[in-house]
């Protein structure tokens, strides 16, 4: 009784990884090459000023990674500071569109996101023992996006990622929200 639903089950879910219709031809590079990134803005008793672009590439019609510069300026009560680096990521897209596996008339695309950020800090703000100077952190990230067209080559992408390691210096909120653009 329980294997023709272990077989039901089993084929539901290759339909929804492997049953979207993909093109075999590869598109040149100068197609699946996208810019993109994102922008934070938090104001209060903690300022938070973030620019993060990025670049990336779709290896396969899943699967891209991207690279990219990130800068903060930070500021709380006690002091400030800038926050510079850089980050790396890949996303497999599980489902690229919503549309062909239940036809409902939404293209949202679902993705799983792994992520490396390194970023330079400042002792005197992160570091209580006095010490000056900057120190490195790096910080691992995993997570779940949604990403919604709109446009031929553009899209929103909403993502919320949780801290896996790193994160020394208490620099990320878990989980983290973000919403990033890419064209």
């Amino acid at each position: 009784m329980i294997r023709p639903f272990l077989l039901a089950a089993a084929l539901a879910i290759s339909q929804v990884l492997f049953g979207q219709e993909v093109e075999n031809e590869t598109p040149p590079l100068s197609e699946r090459i996208f810019f993109g990134g994102s922008f934070g803005l938090q104001f209060g008793s903690v300022t938070n000023i973030q620019v993060a672009p990025v670049i990336g590439v779709w290896l396969l019609p899943r699967l891209n990674v991207a690279a990219g510069p990130s800068f903060q300026f930070y500021k709380d009560s006690y002091g400030s500071t800038t926050i510079y680096g850089g980050r790396a990521y890949s996303e497999f897209m599980f489902i690229q569109d919503l549309n062909n596996v239940i036809p409902m008339g939404v293209n949202l695309g679902f993705f799983l996101h792994a992520e490396y950020e390194g970023l330079s800090l400042d002792k005197g703000q992160f570091v209580a023992d006095g010490a000056s100077g900057r120190v490195c952190q790096g910080t691992w990230f995993g997570g779940l996006g949604i990403s919604e067209p709109v446009g031929r080559r553009s899209s929103m992408d909403v993502e919320l990622l949780w801290v896996l390691a790193g994160n020394k210096y208490q620099t990320h909120d878990s989980p983290e929200f973000r919403v990033m653009l890419n064209f």
